[in-house]
């Protein structure tokens, strides 16, 4: 840098996750950048609302698995509201989960926690230009969209609620389980699976289960 210039202004990052360990080790990443900076963090879909319409932010890095709401549920809102806004996805869960669903709900991108560092950043600068940010997985998973009919897959019809309880209900969790987990009464998550059986011309959980399974919809387990 030439002496007297002036230093570009760091661009502001809201950090949306509800591990304090996962947020700490994405803060240090994106300090290191000198091109970001997380100026407040959010452990729930509804804080990240709020911060959001009390601030203004550059880029929202958005955890897709939120203790009271979808993160999907959380980029569609915030889209509404701030529709030049860029967020993007990270996810534990593999881009055949989530990522065209994400997508079509306005997200700049959506990232895999496993990705590395330079994708991260590199993924962050593409979005604040208003550009869609497309791993080659993803792309990958968009071209297979593409080239499948709209209703090869049953579970392309169900709502976001819906298919979440669906993967869980795979993963072998219980109503009670899947209702504690995402903050829901257990008659909603019932009113969920019957839905979900409905639309997809099944029976029980354990043909939910078989179907999620044979689909690759099941999350790998640690």
């Amino acid at each position: 840098m030439q002496s007297g210039s002036t230093p570009a202004a760091l661009l502001n990052v809201l950090l949306v996750d509800d591990h304090t360990i996962l947020r700490e080790g994405l803060k240090k990443i994106i300090g290191h950048s000198n091109e970001f900076i997380v100026t407040a963090e959010a452990d729930s879909g509804l804080i990240a609302i709020q911060r959001i319409r009390d601030t203004e932010f550059d880029v929202v890095l958005l955890d897709i698995s939120l203790p009271d709401k979808d993160g999907i549920e959380v980029v569609q809102q915030v889209k509404k509201e701030f529709p030049y806004l860029p967020v993007l996805m990270l996810s534990l869960h593999p881009e055949s989960h989530y990522a065209i669903r994400a997508l079509r709900a306005g997200a700049a991108g959506y990232l895999n926690k496993k990705c590395t560092s330079d994708e991260l950043l590199e993924a962050m600068r593409t979005a604040v230009t208003g550009l869609k940010y497309i791993t080659s997985s993803v792309a990958q998973e968009l071209a297979q969209s593409l080239a499948k009919n709209k209703f090869d897959d049953l579970h392309a019809a169900l709502s976001n609620r819906e298919y979440q309880t669906l993967i869980m209900i795979g993963a072998g969790q219980t109503v009670t389980e899947i209702a504690e987990r995402l903050s829901l009464s257990v008659k909603t998550i019932s009113m969920y699976r019957s839905r979900l059986l409905l639309k997809m011309s099944l029976r029980n959980n354990a043909e939910l289960t078989h179907y999620a399974l044979r689909h690759q919809l099941v999350p790998d387990l640690p």
